[in-house]
Order: C-alpha cells, then structure tokens, then sequence
C-alpha cells in the first residue's frame, strides 16, 4: 500500500505548495483512492509534481464537511471524471468557528458542489466498498474527546449548536495483509475512532494517517495537558504506528511524541509511506 500526502500545513519539498488543510492519495491493488481534497486545488499542483495522477483516481472520500478538506472538490472533478465521490449525507450542514470576541466564521462547505450531485454517492453510519476499502461513522464513544474540538458548531432551527461530528467518517483501508485507517480530523476522538476500527478488524490497524485536532487547545490550561496525555497513553496499545499533522499542532505532537516515541512520525507534503 501506498500513501503519499499531496498537500498537509507543512511541506516536505520547497516546491509542493502547503496550506491549512489535507489531502492524501492511497494507492492499492485494487484502487487509486483520493482522501479529501484540502482547501482548494493546491493539492492538484503538488499531484503532478510528486508524479501522481490524479484523473486515474477510481474512489474520492471527504471526510467530513469543512472547507479545509472538501474546498478542493470541485477542481479534483474538473481533472477526473470516473471516480465515485463518497460524501457523508450530513457533510453540507452549516458549519461554524465560533471564538471568543469574533463573528462566527463558516467553516462549512460551498453549497454550490451540490451541482456535482450526480458524481457523489451518499453514506451513511457505515460501507463496505469491498474487501479492501470500509467507510464508518459509527465508533463507540469509549473516550471522552469532543472538548478539544469545543469551538465548531453547527447551525440548527434553535441556533449554534456543538457540532456533534455526525458528518465525520473514517475509511479503513486492508491490502497485502495490512491495514491502515485514515481520520481526516479525528473530530469524535481518534481513541474512539480506533475502537471504531478494531472492531470491523478484530485488531489495532497497523498504521493511522491523519489529524487529532488539538491545535487549538490552550498550553496554558492543564486540562488540555491532561486529554493529550491520556490520548496519548491510551494510543500505547498495540503496535501501530500514528502519521498525523494537519490539526495536531505541535504542543500536542511533542506530548504525545514523548508518550508514543518512534510510533508517532510526522505527516507533511510530500511525504511517501509504504506499508
């Protein structure tokens, strides 16, 4: 199996383009699968450049509704015509930055990409594709971790409220005996996420590639010590090994790195895994 990131905050290369969002490539025997799209068509660029075609691509996934990783959409449709596009059915909500002294900031997707409707297959809590791709959304909440994702709300008829990340899903990946579970932003908590995925394996994935979310926690406050840490203490079951970036931040990385040691690596632009 294949992982390339096409696009992270970070660049590998002086000559990839880097912006608060992600995008990854996987490439199995069977597919060549797009993981969100980032902010806009940056992630195109930096495609063609690492040697990855992008109109080859047979299965797209968004992993949930915010612009940091869907805005890209459109132009990834502009240069592939064949791939089905798996889009949660509550990824077009209204979505919301809400922070302290500042108008809430919409988060959400363009409402205009419902004119790809026809390239987007729906999903749900859960879909097996076949025997190497399972799409999910419906992990058990065995750890608590919405607090660090406390500032992102969804607009209902009674007004802003927590976004309970109904729109977030998760794939799992299986090929040449391995497995590997992709979390765009681990919104709902990658511990639960991981539950999520033992559960459909029988065991840990041997590798995870995505964002945690902690970047906006507060250093300062020693609850946000305490959820890294116990994130990261929990993650030490098992062997597999965490590429994450995009929303860690890198408060949280160094915790964590401290806790998990070689098993947690950096995931940036332009980087190319091969499991």
């Amino acid at each position: 199996m294949k992982i390339v990131t096409l696009l992270e905050n970070t660049a590998c290369d002086a000559g990839l383009c880097a912006a608060h969002g992600l995008s990854l490539y996987i490439e199995t025997p069977k597919h060549k699968i797009l993981f969100d799209m980032g902010p806009d068509g940056r992630f195109i660029g930096n495609a063609q450049k690492l040697g990855v075609d992008l109109s080859a691509v047979d299965v797209a996934v968004l992993s949930h509704g915010h612009f940091d990783h869907g805005g890209g959409l459109r132009a990834f449709s502009e240069v592939n015509s064949r791939a089905d596009i798996l889009i949660h059915t509550d990824a077009f909500g209204n979505f919301y930055a809400v922070r302290p002294g500042k108008e809430p900031a919409y988060i959400g997707l363009d409402p205009e990409l419902w004119e790809l409707e026809s390239r987007v297959i729906p999903t749900a809590d859960f879909l097996k594709l076949d025997d190497e791709l399972t799409l999910f959304s419906d992990e058990p909440e065995v750890f608590p971790a919405l607090a660090a994702s406390a500032k992102l709300h969804v607009e209902t008829p009674e007004g802003l409220r927590p976004d309970p990340f109904t729109h977030e899903q998760n794939l799992l990946v299986t090929a040449w005996g391995k497995s590997v579970l992709f979390a765009g932003c681990a919104h709902r908590g990658i511990v639960n996420i991981l539950a999520g995925a033992r559960e459909r394996l029988g065991r840990l994935p041997d590798a995870v590639f995505g964002g945690f979310h902690f970047f906006e926690l507060d250093p300062a406050d020693p609850e946000s010590a305490r959820l890294i840490d116990d994130t990261g203490k929990a993650l030490l079951d098992g062997e597999t090994v965490y590429y994450t970036g995009h929303c860690t931040g890198e408060y949280a990385y160094e915790r964590l790195h401290a806790i998990l040691g070689d098993r947690l690596r950096h995931m940036s632009g332009g980087g190319i895994v091969e499991i």
